[in-house]
Protein backbone atom coordinates (compact mmCIF):
# COMPACT_ATOMS: atom_id res chain seq x y z
CA UNK A 1 0.00 0.00 0.00
CA UNK A 2 1.41 3.35 -1.01
CA UNK A 3 0.67 5.92 1.67
CA UNK A 4 -1.37 9.00 0.84
CA UNK A 5 0.97 11.81 -0.21
CA UNK A 6 -0.02 15.47 -0.38
CA UNK A 7 3.30 17.05 -1.32
CA UNK A 8 3.61 18.16 -4.95
CA UNK A 9 7.32 17.32 -4.80
CA UNK A 10 6.48 13.65 -4.35
CA UNK A 11 3.64 13.45 -6.87
CA UNK A 12 5.84 11.96 -9.59
CA UNK A 13 7.02 9.17 -7.29
CA UNK A 14 3.47 8.36 -6.24
CA UNK A 15 2.35 8.26 -9.89
CA UNK A 16 5.04 5.69 -10.62
CA UNK A 17 3.91 3.63 -7.62
CA UNK A 18 0.30 3.79 -8.78
CA UNK A 19 1.35 2.74 -12.26
CA UNK A 20 2.98 -0.30 -10.68
CA UNK A 21 -0.37 -1.21 -9.15
CA UNK A 22 -1.92 -0.75 -12.59
CA UNK A 23 0.76 -2.84 -14.23
CA UNK A 24 1.80 0.07 -16.47
CA UNK A 25 5.41 1.05 -17.02
CA UNK A 26 5.93 4.81 -16.65
CA UNK A 27 6.51 6.75 -18.76
CA UNK A 28 6.94 4.18 -21.52
CA UNK A 29 4.20 3.68 -24.08
CA UNK A 30 1.73 1.04 -22.94
CA UNK A 31 -1.75 -0.16 -23.74
CA UNK A 32 -3.93 1.40 -21.07
CA UNK A 33 -5.05 -1.17 -18.56
CA UNK A 34 -7.84 0.91 -17.12
CA UNK A 35 -8.10 -0.68 -13.69
CA UNK A 36 -6.95 -0.34 -10.09
CA UNK A 37 -6.96 3.39 -9.59
CA UNK A 38 -6.62 4.95 -6.16
CA UNK A 39 -5.59 8.44 -5.23
CA UNK A 40 -2.77 9.89 -3.12
CA UNK A 41 -4.77 13.13 -2.97
CA UNK A 42 -7.78 13.12 -0.66
CA UNK A 43 -9.78 15.95 -2.21
CA UNK A 44 -12.83 17.54 -0.55
CA UNK A 45 -16.23 15.96 -1.04
CA UNK A 46 -18.40 16.78 -4.01
CA UNK A 47 -20.17 20.00 -3.04
CA UNK A 48 -20.94 21.64 -6.37
CA UNK A 49 -23.71 24.18 -6.64
CA UNK A 50 -22.27 26.60 -9.19
CA UNK A 51 -20.14 26.60 -12.33
CA UNK A 52 -16.68 25.34 -11.45
CA UNK A 53 -15.22 25.97 -14.88
CA UNK A 54 -16.03 28.71 -17.37
CA UNK A 55 -16.94 28.07 -20.97
CA UNK A 56 -18.28 24.88 -22.47
CA UNK A 57 -17.02 21.92 -24.45
CA UNK A 58 -20.24 20.60 -25.91
CA UNK A 59 -19.34 18.33 -28.80
CA UNK A 60 -22.62 17.55 -30.56
CA UNK A 61 -24.99 17.69 -27.61
CA UNK A 62 -27.63 14.93 -27.68
CA UNK A 63 -31.16 15.71 -28.86
CA UNK A 64 -33.30 17.29 -26.17
CA UNK A 65 -36.88 16.10 -25.73
CA UNK A 66 -38.94 18.70 -23.96
CA UNK A 67 -40.54 17.38 -20.78
CA UNK A 68 -42.68 18.70 -17.98
CA UNK A 69 -39.75 20.54 -16.45
CA UNK A 70 -38.56 21.95 -19.76
CA UNK A 71 -35.38 19.86 -19.79
CA UNK A 72 -34.21 16.97 -21.96
CA UNK A 73 -35.47 13.49 -21.23
CA UNK A 74 -32.12 12.02 -20.15
CA UNK A 75 -33.62 8.59 -20.84
CA UNK A 76 -30.36 6.78 -21.54
CA UNK A 77 -28.58 8.02 -18.44
CA UNK A 78 -31.29 7.58 -15.87
CA UNK A 79 -33.67 4.99 -17.30
CA UNK A 80 -36.56 7.40 -16.75
CA UNK A 81 -38.71 8.42 -19.72
CA UNK A 82 -39.17 12.09 -18.88
CA UNK A 83 -37.24 14.89 -17.27
CA UNK A 84 -40.01 15.15 -14.65
CA UNK A 85 -39.10 11.63 -13.49
CA UNK A 86 -35.35 12.11 -13.67
CA UNK A 87 -33.53 11.78 -10.34
CA UNK A 88 -30.89 14.21 -11.54
CA UNK A 89 -33.04 17.34 -11.48
CA UNK A 90 -32.52 17.64 -7.74
CA UNK A 91 -29.37 17.52 -5.64
CA UNK A 92 -27.84 14.12 -4.93
CA UNK A 93 -27.26 13.39 -1.25
CA UNK A 94 -23.71 12.29 -0.48
CA UNK A 95 -22.59 10.67 2.76
CA UNK A 96 -19.14 10.13 4.26
CA UNK A 97 -18.64 6.53 5.33
CA UNK A 98 -17.31 6.41 8.89
CA UNK A 99 -14.05 4.74 9.88
CA UNK A 100 -14.38 0.99 9.99
CA UNK A 101 -17.12 0.88 7.37
CA UNK A 102 -20.89 0.54 7.59
CA UNK A 103 -23.02 -2.60 7.53
CA UNK A 104 -25.53 -2.67 4.68
CA UNK A 105 -28.93 -4.34 5.13
CA UNK A 106 -31.48 -5.75 2.71
CA UNK A 107 -34.17 -3.44 4.11
CA UNK A 108 -34.02 -0.13 6.05
CA UNK A 109 -33.97 -1.93 9.38
CA UNK A 110 -31.17 -3.21 11.57
CA UNK A 111 -33.15 -6.44 12.03
CA UNK A 112 -33.15 -7.24 8.30
CA UNK A 113 -30.54 -9.46 6.69
CA UNK A 114 -27.14 -7.98 5.92
CA UNK A 115 -25.95 -7.82 2.31
CA UNK A 116 -22.37 -6.71 2.89
CA UNK A 117 -20.18 -3.96 4.27
CA UNK A 118 -19.69 -0.51 2.81
CA UNK A 119 -15.93 -0.04 3.11
CA UNK A 120 -14.60 3.15 4.67
CA UNK A 121 -11.73 3.83 2.27
CA UNK A 122 -10.86 3.44 -1.39
CA UNK A 123 -9.48 0.16 -2.67
CA UNK A 124 -5.77 0.88 -3.00
CA UNK A 125 -4.82 4.14 -1.27
CA UNK A 126 -7.23 4.47 1.62
CA UNK A 127 -9.00 7.69 0.61
CA UNK A 128 -12.20 8.13 2.71
CA UNK A 129 -15.27 6.99 0.75
CA UNK A 130 -18.07 9.42 -0.16
CA UNK A 131 -21.21 7.69 -1.52
CA UNK A 132 -24.40 8.80 -3.23
CA UNK A 133 -27.67 7.92 -1.50
CA UNK A 134 -30.22 7.03 -4.17
CA UNK A 135 -33.23 6.61 -1.86
CA UNK A 136 -34.19 7.13 1.79
CA UNK A 137 -36.87 5.73 4.06
CA UNK A 138 -39.73 8.10 5.02
CA UNK A 139 -38.00 9.14 8.23
CA UNK A 140 -34.74 9.89 6.43
CA UNK A 141 -32.81 7.71 8.87
CA UNK A 142 -31.78 5.04 6.34
CA UNK A 143 -30.35 5.42 2.85
CA UNK A 144 -29.95 3.01 -0.06
CA UNK A 145 -26.47 2.92 -1.62
CA UNK A 146 -24.47 0.89 -4.12
CA UNK A 147 -21.77 -1.09 -2.33
CA UNK A 148 -18.28 -0.06 -3.53
CA UNK A 149 -15.93 -2.56 -5.21
CA UNK A 150 -18.48 -5.40 -5.20
CA UNK A 151 -19.33 -7.76 -8.07
CA UNK A 152 -22.00 -8.57 -8.97
CA UNK A 153 -23.20 -5.05 -8.27
CA UNK A 154 -25.65 -4.82 -5.38
CA UNK A 155 -27.38 -2.28 -3.20
CA UNK A 156 -27.99 -2.10 0.52
CA UNK A 157 -29.52 0.15 3.16
CA UNK A 158 -27.29 1.94 5.68
CA UNK A 159 -28.08 4.07 8.70
CA UNK A 160 -27.61 7.78 7.99
CA UNK A 161 -28.09 9.31 11.41
CA UNK A 162 -24.41 9.54 12.32
CA UNK A 163 -22.92 10.14 8.86
CA UNK A 164 -21.72 13.53 7.57
CA UNK A 165 -23.68 14.66 4.51
CA UNK A 166 -23.06 16.80 1.43
CA UNK A 167 -24.75 17.31 -1.92
CA UNK A 168 -23.95 17.73 -5.58
CA UNK A 169 -25.92 18.64 -8.70
CA UNK A 170 -23.34 17.02 -11.01
CA UNK A 171 -23.18 13.54 -12.42
CA UNK A 172 -21.21 11.75 -15.13
CA UNK A 173 -22.93 9.66 -17.81
CA UNK A 174 -20.80 7.10 -19.70
CA UNK A 175 -22.64 5.82 -22.76
CA UNK A 176 -20.89 2.64 -23.90
CA UNK A 177 -22.89 2.28 -27.11
CA UNK A 178 -21.89 5.79 -28.20
CA UNK A 179 -18.34 5.74 -26.78
CA UNK A 180 -19.10 9.05 -25.08
CA UNK A 181 -18.79 10.69 -21.67
CA UNK A 182 -21.20 13.44 -20.71
CA UNK A 183 -21.14 15.62 -17.60
CA UNK A 184 -24.46 17.05 -16.45
CA UNK A 185 -25.41 19.67 -13.91
CA UNK A 186 -28.94 18.76 -12.89
CA UNK A 187 -30.42 17.72 -16.27
CA UNK A 188 -28.37 20.23 -18.25
CA UNK A 189 -25.51 19.01 -20.39
CA UNK A 190 -22.21 20.74 -19.56
CA UNK A 191 -19.63 18.68 -21.45
CA UNK A 192 -19.79 15.87 -24.00
CA UNK A 193 -16.61 14.11 -25.16
CA UNK A 194 -15.71 10.93 -27.08
CA UNK A 195 -14.13 8.12 -25.08
CA UNK A 196 -12.45 4.75 -25.37
CA UNK A 197 -14.07 1.90 -23.45
CA UNK A 198 -13.25 -1.72 -22.68
CA UNK A 199 -12.34 -4.09 -25.48
CA UNK A 200 -14.71 -6.93 -26.39
CA UNK A 201 -12.68 -9.34 -24.25
CA UNK A 202 -12.65 -6.95 -21.27
CA UNK A 203 -15.84 -4.89 -21.55
CA UNK A 204 -16.48 -1.94 -19.25
CA UNK A 205 -19.05 -3.15 -16.68
CA UNK A 206 -22.22 -1.02 -16.46
CA UNK A 207 -23.31 0.23 -13.07
CA UNK A 208 -23.89 3.17 -10.75
CA UNK A 209 -20.61 4.31 -9.24
CA UNK A 210 -19.00 7.34 -7.57
CA UNK A 211 -15.59 9.00 -7.85
CA UNK A 212 -13.40 7.63 -5.07
CA UNK A 213 -9.90 8.77 -6.10
CA UNK A 214 -8.18 11.63 -7.92
CA UNK A 215 -4.66 11.12 -9.28
CA UNK A 216 -2.42 13.62 -11.12
CA UNK A 217 0.15 12.21 -13.54
CA UNK A 218 3.00 13.60 -15.58
CA UNK A 219 1.56 14.76 -18.93
CA UNK A 220 2.31 12.23 -21.64
CA UNK A 221 2.10 9.24 -19.30
CA UNK A 222 0.20 6.08 -20.22
CA UNK A 223 -2.68 7.39 -18.09
CA UNK A 224 -2.59 10.93 -19.38
CA UNK A 225 -2.26 13.82 -16.92
CA UNK A 226 -5.11 12.86 -14.58
CA UNK A 227 -7.24 9.90 -13.49
CA UNK A 228 -10.46 9.48 -11.53
CA UNK A 229 -10.78 6.16 -9.73
CA UNK A 230 -14.38 5.03 -9.32
CA UNK A 231 -16.14 2.58 -6.99
CA UNK A 232 -16.37 -0.31 -9.45
CA UNK A 233 -14.17 -3.28 -10.33
CA UNK A 234 -13.50 -5.13 -13.58
CA UNK A 235 -14.66 -8.76 -13.31
CA UNK A 236 -13.32 -9.64 -16.78
CA UNK A 237 -9.64 -8.76 -16.74
CA UNK A 238 -7.54 -9.55 -19.82
CA UNK A 239 -5.61 -12.81 -19.82
CA UNK A 240 -2.27 -12.39 -18.08
CA UNK A 241 -3.23 -9.08 -16.51
CA UNK A 242 -1.13 -8.47 -13.39
CA UNK A 243 -2.44 -5.08 -12.27
CA UNK A 244 -5.37 -4.31 -10.04
CA UNK A 245 -9.06 -4.41 -10.88
CA UNK A 246 -10.43 -0.96 -9.97
CA UNK A 247 -12.18 0.98 -12.74
CA UNK A 248 -11.35 4.57 -13.66
CA UNK A 249 -11.83 7.45 -16.05
CA UNK A 250 -8.45 8.75 -17.18
CA UNK A 251 -6.32 10.10 -20.00
CA UNK A 252 -4.11 8.20 -22.42
CA UNK A 253 -0.89 8.45 -24.41
CA UNK A 254 -2.72 6.82 -27.34
CA UNK A 255 -5.30 9.42 -28.40
CA UNK A 256 -6.08 7.43 -31.55
CA UNK A 257 -7.81 4.85 -29.32
CA UNK A 258 -10.43 7.36 -28.17
CA UNK A 259 -13.78 6.50 -29.71
CA UNK A 260 -12.95 2.79 -29.89
CA UNK A 261 -13.26 -0.29 -27.67
CA UNK A 262 -9.65 -0.78 -26.65
CA UNK A 263 -9.05 -0.75 -22.87
CA UNK A 264 -9.02 -3.38 -20.14
CA UNK A 265 -12.20 -1.84 -18.80
CA UNK A 266 -11.47 1.76 -17.93
CA UNK A 267 -12.74 4.81 -19.80
CA UNK A 268 -10.17 6.97 -21.62
CA UNK A 269 -10.69 10.61 -22.53
CA UNK A 270 -8.58 13.37 -24.07
CA UNK A 271 -6.32 15.83 -22.28
CA UNK A 272 -8.75 18.61 -23.12
CA UNK A 273 -11.52 16.67 -21.40
CA UNK A 274 -9.35 16.08 -18.34
CA UNK A 275 -8.73 19.83 -18.05
CA UNK A 276 -12.48 20.41 -17.85
CA UNK A 277 -13.28 17.44 -15.64
CA UNK A 278 -10.54 17.93 -13.04
CA UNK A 279 -12.14 20.89 -11.19
CA UNK A 280 -15.61 19.32 -11.40
CA UNK A 281 -15.38 15.63 -10.51
CA UNK A 282 -14.86 15.67 -6.78
CA UNK A 283 -15.03 12.71 -4.42
CA UNK A 284 -18.53 11.27 -4.41
CA UNK A 285 -19.54 12.56 -7.86
CA UNK A 286 -22.00 10.00 -9.28
CA UNK A 287 -20.88 8.08 -12.39
CA UNK A 288 -23.47 6.09 -14.37
CA UNK A 289 -22.10 3.63 -16.93
CA UNK A 290 -24.67 2.11 -19.30
CA UNK A 291 -25.06 0.49 -22.72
Amino acid sequence: MVQIVRSAVRTSWVSVALATVLGVTMPAVATMAGTALASPIAMPGAIVTGDSHPGAMHEAAPPRTRGARGGHSHRRASGHPTAAASPWGRASMLVHVRAGGVTAHREPSSSSATVGTVVATSKYYGVPIVLRVDATNPAGTWGRVELPYVWPRRQGWIRLTDLAREQTFLHVDVDLSEHRVRVYKRDDLRYSVPAAIGASSSPTPPGHYVVTDRVPFTPGSALGSFAFGISGIQPHLPAGWSGGDQLAIHGTDDPSSIGTSASAGCVRVSERALERFEPLLRLGTPVVIHA
